[in-house]
């Protein structure tokens, strides 16, 4: 049934209880009155390595996730998981190449390195783009599914659901980077467990009329009832070759997407920019580890709750009001299997991954609003204190934003019928292409110029729209034998969104060599960044831990190909 019983409330406001006390604690132990708008939005110099790891993956792992991964999971199987490993992969080249070029420049957020690297003009709209993606999509998206899960559990009104996870996380916001980075650490710990129980019950129930219970058993059933959904690179003839076209999931679109996420954006790289540079790759290497692990907790409930649907089970539950299979409705049908207190301990899991992701967006919302745009646009002379403040206000504001939109359009966007983590991922994936090659030729050759930049930043997002919408114009036939377009339900052919995020990116990176050798014709000059190789070597320690990482990935893939 979708209700919590008194004990599972019980759970639920301990847990309710230990982060608030913690959170507080947290705040008065290291709360200095005369402290910067640096340190209360970055914490700068005080998450060590386990907090800076644990923050990521808890600001990562959200609704999408357990909403969004296991419907996927549920449709298509293991082969979601790829963006699980192959973010475990890019957090390695991230804090090897691209953490130390922002350490090593002073660089605090996403807008001041494009400020840094090419002008003021190219750094306010990336500012302004990063704002709308923020609160348009990640906000939106994470207290919809977010609500829709916890009512599928529940009963409670979805309303009040998106209404209470918003106020929720707005209290814990407004102590800053510190109190969300160190609360970060048990949410990371509750969702973990939360999300076993739930992979638990689930191979439980797939053994209950077996001679064996052992977990073992239960993944070598999973496994034989399910041998389809147990493949990471999808054939063409797949119905979900749209969402992972094949190798690009390795060679492919699939690397724009994580290392524009985990590399060039605000919302993650903010916990590592406070650190030094061995504490900030230990972190990175340590979220990295915990992204190998991400399967067992949010992609095995879908195949799970797949197989038991395939044995006759949650039928009814399954269904929505249209009579067609909801994905999103897959993992919160599971966890209503669970008895009291476990049941209590996933719903907290739930809620603490939602809650602390949002908490991360709206804490990078208020930096990027705060320090890039309003000190350098409206009031250069802001105090420090100022500054603090009207980030807080910024973050109750784009709250507000958030909760108006997910009311208004969450339903339709992501609701009946529909994978919302793939509608987070395509939608994102419009600006992902230009604001990649913007940050990687920036990086790595001096000559970019600051017109490439917008070109790749407006031009980017421009050729997304013409290639999502170029099928309904131009028949794309001619691709299918590539593995380029497939038919989707509307009857024509589409190119995959991962592909597109590829083309894009190849046109954004082309466009952007020819406007910055036509500028240095003209004598355009550039503000290449302070870079030397003895950046980029790592500790022993840390070389170890990367190698061990890539051979887990080589042999996932090997063995699940």
């Amino acid at each position: 049934m979708s209700t919590l019983s008194n004990g599972d409330y019980v759970v639920f406001v301990i847990y309710f209880i230990v982060v608030s006390c913690y959170g507080f604690w947290i705040y008065k132990r290291k709360h200095n009155a005369d402290a910067t708008s640096k340190d209360y939005f970055l914490a700068e110099g005080s998450l060590t390595w386990w907090a800076i790891g644990a923050s990521l993956i808890a600001s990562n792992i959200s609704a999408e996730q357990f909403i969004g991964t296991s419907g996927s999971a549920f449709k298509m199987g293991l082969a979601i998981s790829t963006y699980e490993w192959m973010a475990a992969a890019t957090l390695i080249i991230v804090a090897i190449f691209f953490i130390p070029i922002y350490l090593k420049n002073k660089i605090f957020t996403m807008p001041q390195f494009l400020h840094q690297r090419y002008n003021g003009t190219v750094a306010m709209v990336m500012a302004i783009f990063w704002l709308l993606l923020y609160i348009i999509v990640n906000l939106m998206s994470i207290l919809y599914l977010g609500a829709l899960a916890i009512h599928g559990i529940s009963g409670l009104d979805i309303r009040l659901c998106i209404s209470l996870l918003a106020v929720f996380a707005v209290v814990i916001t407004l102590g800053g980077m510190k109190v969300i980075g160190y609360t970060d650490v048990i949410q990371v710990a509750v969702l973990i467990l939360g999300g076993l129980a739930a992979t638990y019950i689930g191979l439980g129930e797939l053994t209950k009329n077996a001679s064996d219970h052992s977990i073992l058993a239960g993944l070598k059933t999973l496994h034989a009832e399910a041998t389809d959904h147990f493949h990471m690179i999808l054939k063409k003839d797949n119905k979900s070759y749209l969402d992972l076209p094949g190798l690009s999931v390795l060679i492919g679109g699939m690397w724009i997407v994580n290392l524009n996420y985990w590399g060039c954006n605000q919302y993650i790289t903010q916990r590592a920019l406070g650190a030094d540079l061995k504490t900030a790759r230990a972190g990175l290497l340590f979220a990295a580890f915990l992204k190998l692990l991400m399967p067992i907790i949010v992609v095995l409930p879908g195949i799970a709750a797949y197989v038991l649907y395939q044995r006759g089970m949650f039928h009814q539950e399954m269904l929505s009001s249209k009579s067609i299979v909801d994905y999103n409705k897959a993992y919160p049908t599971l966890l209503n299997l669970l008895p009291t207190y476990l049941k209590g301990l996933s719903f907290a899991a739930l809620t603490a991954a939602i809650v602390a992701s949002l908490a991360g967006k709206a804490n990078s919302i208020a930096t990027i609003f705060t320090l890039d745009i309003y000190k350098k646009a409206i009031n250069p002379d802001a105090t420090d204190k100022k500054l603090v403040l009207l980030g807080k206000w910024s973050v109750v504001v784009a709250m507000a934003l958030g909760v108006i939109m997910s009311l208004i359009i969450g339903e339709q966007l992501m609701g009946e019928g529909k994978q919302g983590f793939q509608y987070i991922q395509e939608y994102t994936g419009f600006v992902s292409p230009g604001i990649f090659a913007m940050f990687i030729l920036g990086f790595f050759w001096k000559k970019a110029t600051s017109n490439a930049a917008l070109f790749a930043t407006i031009g980017g997002f421009i050729f997304s729209v013409v290639f999502k919408f170029l099928p309904y114009y131009a028949n794309l036939a001619f691709m299918a034998p590539y593995g380029f377009s497939k038919i989707n339900e509307k009857g024509v052919y589409e190119i995959p969104f991962i592909d597109r995020m590829g083309f894009v990116f190849l046109i954004c990176v082309i466009g952007m060599y020819i406007i910055s050798k036509i500028d240095g014709a003209k004598g355009v000059t550039t503000n290449g960044l302070e870079i030397d190789s003895s950046m980029f070597k790592t500790s022993r320690a840390f070389t170890a831990g990367a190698l061990i990482v890539g051979g887990i990935i080589v042999a996932l893939y090997s063995f699940f190909w």
